[in-house]
């Protein structure tokens, strides 16, 4: 187990170091740093001072030497103006100047500032993720004891009315995206078309979270993955309860209630398991959509707003979150099918 965890930690930092490549190739794109420049100086530059200002903030350097500056393993670039002011990627990030660091990128803990913003990186997807962290949570809450119970109940009868019915449910709500359960939620249920229960937006939970103006936003996003996840626990349970030690059990007077639970559940867990944890990236996706249509101030809806004002410095470091979550889940993932299903190896 040691062995392939090293060996899956190894292959996570080579997928790590690939994907933060391309999405940073993308980024640092000629139109992109254009439109940086004309941002950050002046919309009327001309094309030479746009290649100025480039030079000048060390964007004109290979993209393979400024990927190793952002990783933090080159040192950052340095310039000496006209004036004779020393300036640089670390010099200009350091309190002391005179005694600025050679080497300021993500492993020294530096992710740049935003240039939308004005505040550091790290400080930003600190506070962004936090508010999307207790919305992921109160998701999984809802969103997992709900999908298993749908699951288990579709799949205990395969082929009755609860089975037709429950399955009917778990179709329509996995066709049914985010942004349009979404606005059904807010013309029916938060406003004057409907019976105003709840709040439309959710701004004001970023503060004070309340069933009232919260409980919509989780609600969207729990609806597509409770059929998801259902659907997938309806399937093996239904191949579970057919399985020769469920008839033998049957056949020995076992109670119903006791195979499914003593004798089915386990084993019928043990394919919806992987499916839930691979909920933890779709949900980076989903609430991207979801914060935005609720006016939440999140992950996701920070990164609207970086991709929308092109800010290099933020998108990066969402594109690190992204690929994080996603690894890390993918190891827990296969960790835990081992534990939960005796008869799979590592070999």
């Amino acid at each position: 187990m040691l062995m392939f965890i090293l060996r899956r930690i190894l292959t996570m930092l080579l997928t790590a170091f690939c994907l933060t490549f391309i999405v940073f190739y993308l980024t640092n794109l000629p139109p992109n740093l254009e439109k940086l420049a004309k941002t950050e100086a002046s919309a009327r530059m001309t094309d030479a001072e746009v290649e100025s200002w480039i030079e000048r903030n060390g964007y004109g350097q290979p993209l393979i030497v400024r990927y190793g500056e952002w990783l933090g393993v080159a040192p950052g670039w340095t310039n000496v103006e006209a004036n004779g002011t020393l300036r640089g990627r670390c010099v200009d990030r350091a309190e002391d100047r005179e005694n600025a660091a050679r080497f300021c990128g993500l492993l020294q803990g530096d992710w740049g500032t935003s240039t939308v913003f004005r505040n550091p990186v790290s400080e930003i997807i600190a506070t962004r993720l936090g508010l999307t962290g207790i919305l992921m949570f109160w998701v999984m809450v809802l969103m997992v004891p709900s999908a298993l119970l749908i699951g288990v109940m579709a799949g205990m009868r395969e082929g009755s009315r609860l089975d037709r019915s429950l399955s009917t449910f778990s179709i329509a709500t996995t066709a049914t995206p985010e942004y349009v359960s979404g606005v059904f939620f807010i013309v029916f249920l938060a406003s004057n078309a409907g019976v105003q229960i709840f709040k439309g937006t959710a701004t004001s939970a970023m503060d004070n979270i309340t069933f009232e103006n919260f409980f919509l936003p989780v609600l969207t996003i729990a609806l597509y993955g409770i059929g998801y996840i259902a659907r997938m626990t309806r399937a093996s349970m239904t191949e579970v309860m057919t399985a020769q030690y469920i008839r033998t059990a049957r056949l020995k007077g076992v109670s119903f209630r006791n195979v499914v639970l003593k004798h089915a559940l386990r084993n019928a867990l043990i394919a919806p398991f992987t499916v839930i944890m691979l909920q933890f990236p779709w949900l980076l996706n989903g609430v991207v959509i979801v914060e935005t249509l609720f006016n939440y101030k999140g992950f996701g809806w920070t990164l609207v707003q970086a991709a929308s004002n092109n800010d290099i410095e933020l998108l990066l470091a969402c594109s690190v979150v992204a690929v994080f979550v996603v690894l890390v889940t993918q190891l827990i993932s296969d960790i835990g099918y081992v534990f939960l299903n005796p008869r799979i190896r590592i070999a």
